[in-house]
């Protein structure tokens, strides 16, 4: 594990802002975060910061060797960097999977490999692989300075679950960036809006999801089966979504600026539309980096509904060791060629393709979370058969709806929907033009109040709870 939350908030963090704000050159602040980076990582992963270092080396020289050589070379370098990379995640993530499914099919007992799985290392490496990529494309001029390449790579707030930093979008502020009082405070406040997702609402959701998934056959029922799909809705939402606005607001706080990676997606109407909306980063990466360089939608109705399922059989796979994360992809791959080639689907009021989605994200969601496939269809069957209700499932579901957890419940669907967007739209036309200058400063005097109180919160509630796991650590 990396810094226990408490420590990162109350140790790590303010020294390192605090040395950071006082330093005057921004070559010695970039030196100070990346060496702060290694620290955060190797506390938990000291022998695995080692890899992560060679990663940046490798896609360090591969990019200078792409950029230096004509095309032919060029090719074989990006070739080079592929093949490093994606070989890095074969053996440390998915070589026990292999195994496995070989002795499965093939009814040998070959030793499983047992490797510990680097945290954070599907990020960190797409991380490096899109850089080397977009300087083939010259879709950015190559590094000549390893250290920036470092820091792009091990840059703390999103190297352990994201989001997904292209280095094209932050070249220009590891060279030149500038920090303000106004950017600070937005920059803290998104931090803390993000660790009460996690504090608050994910653990919440996440400790009675954990209670049904693990819940008996005797003890699941329509009633048990429901709550613990729907806690874990909430949970995978607000634990992911809470991990990228606090990476967003330390971001902010020393100087960068990262791209959303969440825009609502429960309201999505559409599955197409959610994948616009949900872990954006990730979505885009293949996109750009895998879809369109197949083809995408250039080469005919057949080819592109193949490549679409081999994206999401890779988008499945990107999260897990397991045929759960594939059977999950392929899933939401298959609804997303229901909706390319059935145009009536699309046609559906808004209402009944809000439902559907997520209907559909749901029942994907018990998939991705079961520990087996037959876990996870069992679960599914629950949900839409088990109405034979004992008295031993009516009791865990009770046991689980605690207030503290229907309040939490309640906040989760309320934050759900796009609030702040319609708020943030309203106009004071009404107002004379000296309460419109007031206004915003007392809307966000009462923010900033709030988000301390928040903060105070949080940390009470993490130092009286060892429940604190992230879900996208194990990514």
């Amino acid at each position: 594990m990396v810094f226990s939350s408490l420590t990162f908030l109350c140790v790590f963090l303010p020294v390192v802002f605090l040395l950071y704000s006082i330093i005057p050159s921004l070559k010695f602040r970039n030196g100070l975060l990346i060496l702060a980076s290694l620290a955060f990582y190797a506390y938990g992963e000291p022998v695995y910061v080692l890899l992560m270092i060679f990663s940046s080396l490798l896609n360090y020289f591969c990019a200078r060797w792409v950029a230096a050589n004509p095309q032919k070379m060029s090719r074989l370098a990006l070739a080079v960097a592929v093949a490093v990379n994606l070989g890095i995640l074969a053996v440390f993530k998915y070589s026990g999977f292999f195994v496995e499914s070989f002795n499965s099919l093939t009814g040998l007992s070959v030793p499983v490999p047992q490797i510990a799985l680097p945290i954070g290392i599907s990020f960190f490496t797409f991380q490096a692989l899109s850089y080397v990529i977009d300087v083939y494309r010259k879709n950015v001029n190559v590094q000549k300075n390893y250290f920036h390449v470092l820091l792009y790579i091990t840059f703390f707030p999103q190297l352990i679950a994201g989001p997904i930093v292209k280095y094209r979008d932050i070249s220009e502020q590891i060279e030149n960036r500038s920090q303000s009082i106004e950017i600070i405070a937005k920059g803290l406040r998104r931090f803390i809006c993000g660790l009460a997702k996690k504090v608050l609402i994910a653990n919440t959701m996440g400790s009675a999801a954990d209670v049904i998934f693990s819940a008996q056959g005797g003890e699941l029922s329509v009633v048990t089966a429901w709550l613990g799909a729907i806690a874990y809705l909430f949970q995978i939402y607000y634990d992911f979504s809470g991990y990228s606005d606090m990476a967003i607001g330390l971001g902010l706080m020393f100087g960068f600026e990262f791209k959303e990676n969440f825009n609502y997606p429960y309201g999505a109407a559409g599955i197409q539309d959610f994948w616009r909306k949900w872990h954006i980063s990730l979505s885009s990466w293949f996109r750009e980096y895998l879809y369109i360089p197949l083809g995408g939608n250039r080469k005919g109705k057949a080819r592109a509904a193949f490549n679409r399922v081999l994206v999401f059989f890779c988008t499945g796979l990107w999260h897990g060791a397991s045929w759960t994360f594939v059977l999950w992809g392929l899933f939401h791959g298959a609804f997303m060629l229901l909706e390319t080639y059935v145009p009536a689907v699309k046609r559906l009021p808004r209402i009944v393709l809000h439902i559907y989605t997520l209907l559909v994200v749901t029942v994907g969601f018990v998939i991705f979370r079961a520990d087996t496939i037959s876990q996870g269809f069992d679960m599914i069957a629950k949900m839409f058969s088990g109405f034979d209700v004992s008295s031993a499932s009516l009791s865990l579901a009770l046991t689980q709806l605690t207030p503290w957890f229907v309040i939490m419940l309640v906040a989760a669907v309320i934050g759900c929907a796009p609030i702040k967007p319609i708020v943030s739209q309203l106009r004071y036309d009404t107002y004379e033009a000296t309460k419109l200058g007031a206004l915003p400063k007392a809307i966000q005097a009462v923010l900033y109040v709030l988000a301390f109180l928040l903060l105070v919160w949080c940390v009470l509630r993490l130092s009286g709870t060892s429940y604190n796991p992230f879900i996208y650590f194990r990514f």
